[in-house]
């Protein structure tokens, strides 16, 4: 089942971040090796797709994040 939240933060130099699920709940770890697209750093506030697994003794990660399409922030840059 795919869940939707917003990143909460990113560390380019740890490659690992956090998203907040739109559903509410704690927010959910992930790395770059779990995003879809891994050539495109994700940004704070950009909505994505994911999945979860259960890791470390049963705390749930984020997994196999893709960008929401039309959400990606290049292009226009109706929102600051």
């Amino acid at each position: 089942m795919t869940n939707y939240g917003k990143i909460h933060s990113y560390d380019t130099a740890k490659g690992a971040g956090m998203i907040t699920p739109d559903k509410g709940g704690d927010a959910l770890p992930f790395n770059k090796t779990d995003l879809q697209q891994q050539a495109q750093e994700p940004r704070t506030n950009q909505r994505y797709g994911y999945d979860t697994r259960q890791v470390d003794g049963g705390k749930a990660h984020a997994t196999n994040l893709q960008m929401e399409q039309g959400n990606s922030g290049s292009g226009s840059k109706q929102q600051s």
